[in-house]
């Protein structure tokens, strides 16, 4: 299936040059997944995505939201007085006002990460964003939208992330950690379980056995709002 969200949506300014984006949720929670889970954190989680993960937990973003301007979005994020900010989706880079969205933010002194599935060029964001990239395992049934030249636009500060479905995920994932030396890469490499498919404490013995450099994610806004919208 294709996005229902057209590649277009949400990039014509209004009339006084503010540029917009198809916005589907602005909430402040605490961060469940990656390097500052469990901090206070304002997520911004943008409308469209282009890949559809037979685990995902967020298909209300495919499509609706709402045509925001950017200026309205930092001001709705400043008034939660926020340290650290994630644009999320959906997918945020199939919007092309994400770009801005994200530079602005860090622009205005926030810790900037991005949540993105790995599957659009990355080559262009701010390099003070923290890119959360997402490489999908095979059980995803969406491995082969993985755009691997994004590898070499990672820098020491991101992250990557790999949802494990079943042990072949597991065995996929070691390679590919081996393949494109990640560990190396970037600052923390995640092994994360499909939530309701596999139990932590499986994938907890496969890294201990095998001593992998990686970290293993539990998504804590499972295990304290079993996932409820706006957490």
């Amino acid at each position: 299936m294709t996005s229902t969200l057209s590649t277009s949506a949400g990039l014509a300014p209004d009339a006084v040059g503010d540029p917009t984006l198809r916005i589907t949720e602005i909430f402040y929670s605490l961060q469940g997944e990656a390097r500052t889970v469990g901090l206070p954190t304002v997520f911004v989680r943008l409308t469209g995505c282009p890949l559809r993960c037979v685990y995902c937990d967020t298909a209300y973003a495919f499509n609706g939201g709402e045509l925001r301007a950017l200026s309205g979005v930092l001001a709705e994020v400043a008034a939660h007085r926020p340290r650290f900010v994630t644009g999320t989706g959906g997918e945020p880079l199939a919007q092309k006002n994400c770009l801005p969205l994200l530079s602005a933010l860090c622009d205005a002194g926030y810790e900037v990460s991005l949540e993105t599935s790995g599957a659009l060029p990355v080559g262009e964001v701010d390099p003070r964003v923290v890119k959360v990239l997402d490489l999908k395992t095979p059980a995803s049934q969406e491995a082969h939208r993985n755009d691997y030249s994004n590898v070499q636009h990672l820098t020491p500060h991101d992250q990557v992330k790999f949802v494990i479905c079943d042990r072949a995920d597991y065995e996929w994932a070691r390679f590919k950690l081996d393949e494109y030396n990640l560990a190396q890469r970037v600052s923390d490499v995640l092994f994360s379980p499909s939530h309701g498919q596999l139990h932590g404490r499986e994938l907890a013995a496969w890294i201990l056995a095998d001593n992998l450099p990686v970290r293993l994610q539990l998504q804590l806004h499972k295990l304290l709002w079993n996932d409820e919208p706006g957490h």
